[in-house]
């Protein structure tokens, strides 16, 4: 089985205007948004054993409080941060566990979501997409469609 969690990071604070986009931490909102869908994600019973994250501040801060609800390690990649479907799905493969999440950024987020979706789908911030294969394996995502897939939202 191969199970992949992509979600976007939660809201960022856009108070200082002169900070660094990839510096850029959660805002209060993102705060209470991560946990409580970290909480929805288990409530499914989903665990990732691996949460990948771009090092961005705040793709970083959603990632924590993913990977403490799951009891997991957060592995940060440079080149998650504002990755095109195609680099999210290569990094997401090179990690050869089962069981997957990524936190990442739009537009790269929402492309890949409806790519294995098959329709248009749009990553608010926060927003969780599962997508499990029950007999696939790495060579199947993106190659077959998903057996399930749910898009979970704030």
């Amino acid at each position: 089985m191969i199970q992949l969690i992509l979600a976007r990071h939660a809201k960022s604070d856009w108070a200082d205007e002169g900070l660094d986009d990839h510096e850029r931490p959660l805002n209060d909102r993102g705060r209470r948004d991560a946990p409580a869908m970290a909480r929805m994600v288990v409530r499914k019973g989903v665990r990732p054993e691996t949460v990948l994250s771009s090092t961005a501040v705040r793709a970083k801060e959603t990632a924590q409080f993913f990977a403490k609800a799951f009891d997991a390690e957060v592995t940060e990649l440079s080149e998650l941060y504002l990755a095109d479907p195609a680099q999210i799905l290569a990094s997401a493969r090179a990690v050869g566990v089962d069981e997957l999440m990524v936190v990442a950024h739009d537009p790269g987020m929402s492309a890949l979501v409806s790519r294995l979706a098959d329709r248009d789908e749009r990553m608010v911030t926060c927003a969780v997409a599962i997508f499990t294969w029950h007999d696939g394996t790495w060579d199947d995502v993106d190659a077959t469609p998903p057996d399930e897939f749910e898009l979970l939202t704030p």
